[in-house]
């Protein structure tokens, strides 16, 4: 098992969660909750379609994500 860095994002609208998994481009799952939403990671990463580039993408998943905030003056 590889661990997997997963973008959840909230969907304002509908409400719920959106997963984008970073290292796996075009891997994205949604949820009505968090668990639900990361269960539904785990199962697109296992079905995300694999080939030459394997190595690689496993090794992009290592890659440090790094979330911030920033304060814009002015700004609403």
């Amino acid at each position: 098992m590889a661990p997997y860095t997963v973008l959840l994002t909230p969907d304002l609208q509908s409400g719920g969660y959106t997963v984008s998994v970073p290292a796996l481009p075009g891997c994205i799952a949604d949820g009505e909750n968090v668990e639900e939403a990361l269960m539904r990671s785990s199962e697109a990463i296992s079905v995300y379609p694999r080939g030459e580039d394997e190595a690689s993408m496993a090794a992009s998943s290592r890659a440090e994500v790094i979330v911030a905030s920033v304060e814009v003056a002015g700004a609403a």
